[in-house]
């Protein structure tokens, strides 16, 4: 798969970083730098990109302007690209309104595009737009990538005698590499206290989603993200019969 991503700061820089480092050997990752500055309306997309851009099968959009969602269909045109995945971590990056236009853009041309809400929210078959409100997609590419990146899932094993965490195997890591970061971090972790140590983990890493309240979920981002992590690794603790243990104050 030919994979091109697009970037503007370090947001897609670590996204881009940890793709190439933990994806299959298969994927090819370019990197297109998008402009700094974008006019508040994009009229004439084909001023701001360069003459020729790389083949690609999949755009990731990692851009921090919401003018960059306006190029995306002139790129996918150029590139060939047949699906786009354009997370909103961050509201002031790709407003809910101007995602939903994106979609019906892209949908027009014959690409399919997905935008979740967090980018961690991405399974292989849906992805969250807002609390409690989950859209279903079909697509292969997306789904290829998802099996990889999107919604964390972590495999843990527990040793029975000291009841401590003692392997975390990371089968779907985030794209930012959090839940790879987190893993690793569980490891000696009492069995209880593997949620609540998650979470701090996840806040350390840190985490890049925004931080500001957004309104479809009450919440921040980055805490509807660790929140996704926690409800994972808390989902196997109640599977493996073990109670999750909070210290007070903690």
């Amino acid at each position: 798969m030919n994979i091109l991503a697009i970037v503007s700061g370090e947001y897609g820089r670590r996204h881009v970083e940890n793709i190439r480092t933990h994806g299959p050997a298969g994927w090819q990752i370019q990197m297109w730098q998008a402009p700094a500055v974008l006019p508040p309306i994009v009229d004439y997309p084909e001023d701001h990109l360069p003459e020729e851009m790389p083949s690609a099968d999949l755009l990731l959009s990692f851009g921090e302007l919401k003018g960059i969602a306006e190029l995306l269909p002139e790129i996918a045109s150029r590139t060939g690209a047949r699906a786009v995945i354009a997370p909103v971590d961050n509201e002031a990056w790709l407003p809910r309104g101007l995602a939903r236009q994106l979609r019906g853009w892209l949908d027009d041309i014959g690409v399919t595009c997905v935008t979740p809400k967090p980018l961690c929210s991405l399974t292989e078959t849906h992805y969250a737009l807002a609390r409690r409100r989950q859209i279903e997609y079909d697509n292969s590419l997306i789904a290829a990538f998802a099996r990889r990146f999107g919604r964390p899932h972590v495999r843990l094993t527990v040793d029975p005698q000291t009841r401590r965490i003692a392997a975390a195997e990371v089968l779907r890591d985030a794209v930012c590499g959090c839940a790879r970061h987190v893993a690793g971090g569980l490891i000696g972790t009492p069995v209880q206290e593997a949620v609540q140590q998650a979470g701090l983990l996840h806040h350390h890493y840190p985490c890049m989603a925004s931080m500001g309240i957004d309104t479809d979920y009450g919440d921040t981002l980055m805490h509807v993200s660790g929140n996704l992590l926690k409800d994972d690794i808390r989902g196997q603790i109640k599977a493996l019969g073990y109670q999750e243990y909070i210290k007070p104050g903690a």
